[in-house]
């Protein structure tokens, strides 16, 4: 046990001197998008390895037990349909929250709406996307599914624990009801199948459409984004339209993943 602690503490104490080092080296660079890569690389992988490493050790957990491909195939279909659901219902619960906000804080609805510039390196872009697309679903799918749920859970039981987990998730992100929901459905994806790899798929399905939205058409759906004030009144009726839809189907979806979820958890 003391070996193992002290083996623990000397590897810790290593990957800080060696972040440090990073850090000086690229400071000395005055490369900013370079910093800021480097910085996204080692908060998707140094950190969530640190946290899945030790939960999965202290409680025994196999990797292989929660991510594996079996039977994964046929569940592409209903996870891609999911993904289109997940994003017609966030941008358009997004659309209803700056509608409500807009009288209170027009402000802050500008500030919102203010698309962010894309820088013009094309590595950095690059770079960047295929972080936000691949590498942060599976760093993110394994630290709050595979580690805060399972342990929140066993903690407060099967509802509260898929609640109290994605009411987490959707605190670091800013359409909070989008992320929200998207968090539920994640968790029930993986509790119905019992591998991280299907709400990865999820996941990276929508982050991949996200890197799209941000790189190459902000505007995209046009017929349903909003990108400036008026947007927020000329297109009301098919906003209002794919909320009402988005939320009965995708109500329909949680209902049916949570088809006798609790007896497959117990």
């Amino acid at each position: 046990m003391f070996e193992e602690m002290r083996s623990r503490f000397v590897i810790g104490i290593m990957t800080v001197a060696a972040i440090v080092s990073v850090s000086l080296l690229l400071q000395a660079t005055g490369n900013a998008y370079l910093q800021f890569i480097v910085f996204l690389l080692a908060f998707y992988t140094v950190l969530p390895l640190w946290i899945c490493s030790s939960y999965f050790r202290k409680y025994g957990i196999k990797v292989r037990r929660i991510f594996f491909f079996t039977g994964t195939a046929r569940w592409i279909p209903p996870v891609a349909g999911l993904t289109l659901l997940v994003l017609v219902f966030s941008i358009s619960i997004y659309w209803l929250m700056l509608r409500g906000l807009v009288s209170v804080s027009p402000a802050a609805v500008e500030i919102a709406l203010t698309p962010e510039p894309i820088p013009g390196e094309l590595w950095y872009l690059i770079a960047n996307g295929l972080i936000i697309a691949v590498l942060a679903p599976i760093a993110e799918e394994f630290v709050f599914r595979g580690v805060l749920m399972h342990r929140l859970i066993a903690s407060l039981g099967l509802w509260k624990g898929i609640g109290l987990s994605s009411l987490i998730f959707s605190a670091f992100h800013i359409n909070i009801l989008g992320a929200f929901l998207f968090a539920v459905v994640a968790a029930l994806l993986y509790l119905k199948t019992g591998t991280l790899l299907v709400p990865i798929l999820l996941h990276l399905f929508n982050n991949t459409l996200s890197v799209f939205q941000y790189a190459v058409n902000p505007a995209f759906p046009e017929w349903l984004m909003v990108t400036s004030t008026n947007d927020l009144y000329t297109k009301a009726v098919p906003n209002l339209i794919a909320l009402i839809a988005s939320s009965a189907l995708l109500l329909f979806f949680i209902l049916w993943l949570a088809r006798d979820l609790k007896k497959k958890v117990s």
